[in-house]
């Protein structure tokens, strides 16, 4: 597979799938913005021919309408596909989807499976994407679910459905590659040496990353692998995450899906 990333808004990654670089099919991922996608396809002679969407929020879904609307202008008689979750609002949606579905990209031969992951909104779904090469490992578009070395903040679902979520993409192989929708992956390192602070894989990734940025390039993708390294939100039962949330909340939590829930609100008030 060839994967491109368009940067959108402040920090957003709206994500290009192509099965190879040579090909023109490409599917969209979360566009919340027309204008990159469009420039993009324009400048390369792409042909879209689907657009997946993880969650309903403006960010990822508002530049839909537009998208198909500028597809239509060109190739009238040719329908473009909008998968996204069953029980949010999606734009122009015209494939509802609710976790466990499988079938192919139109014409690509690119397998997709649908994950279920509630927790930032309450229908979240994430997406994974299998190349016709064996030997390539599968892509996870995750939305606000699981970001490098973080999550997503709890808007809708409740601490335990987000880490049922998180545990559910940490099963995947661990060579899956990691496409997340936001270029959050410095930030998410900060708070992880303070909340897994004996943890040198977190150090060793900060160093990496701070290398890319500088040179203009994502951190993503990542990988679960890399994940079960350095997110703490993965390492909610590791001792060096559960001392550091006892030093911070004066008590130990009761068990992971505690830790996670703390771990969350600390993030969500913290500085750096």
């Amino acid at each position: 597979m060839h994967i491109e990333a368009l940067a959108a808004f402040r920090d957003n990654y709206i994500w290009l799938i192509r099965p190879a670089a040579g090909d023109a099919r490409t599917l969209v991922v979360d566009p919340g913005d027309a204008a990159p996608v469009i420039d993009a396809l324009q400048r390369n002679r792409l042909e879209l021919r689907g657009i997946l969407v993880t969650h309903h929020h403006n960010d990822h879904v508002g530049g839909i309408v537009e998208l198909l609307r500028w597809q239509q202008a060109r190739q009238p008689h040719r329908p473009v596909p909008v998968w996204g979750p069953a029980n949010e609002p999606i734009p122009a949606r015209t494939v509802a989807l609710r976790g466990a579905e499988r079938f192919v990209a139109p014409d690509m031969l690119l397998p997709i499976s649908v994950l279920a992951v509630p927790g930032h909104t309450l229908g979240h779904v994430a997406y994974v994407v299998s190349s016709a090469q064996p030997q390539e490992p599968a892509a996870l578009f995750c939305g606000d679910t699981l970001f490098s070395a973080g999550c997503g903040r709890l808007f809708e679902g409740t601490p335990a459905q987000l880490y049922d979520s998180l545990n559910k993409l940490a099963q995947l192989p661990e060579k899956t590659s990691v496409y997340c929708a936001h270029e959050y992956t410095l930030s998410n390192l900060q708070f992880a040496r303070v909340a897994d602070p004996d943890n040198p894989e977190v150090v060793a990734h900060q160093a990496r990353c701070v290398a890319l940025r500088a040179q203009g390039k994502p951190t993503l993708p990542s990988s679960i692998g890399l994940e079960k390294q350095i997110n703490p939100f993965l390492r909610t039962s590791q001792p060096g995450v559960v001392q550091a949330l006892q030093r911070h909340r004066g008590q130990a939590p009761a068990d992971a899906v505690q830790a996670l829930a703390w771990l969350r609100e600390w993030k969500n008030d913290f500085k750096g």
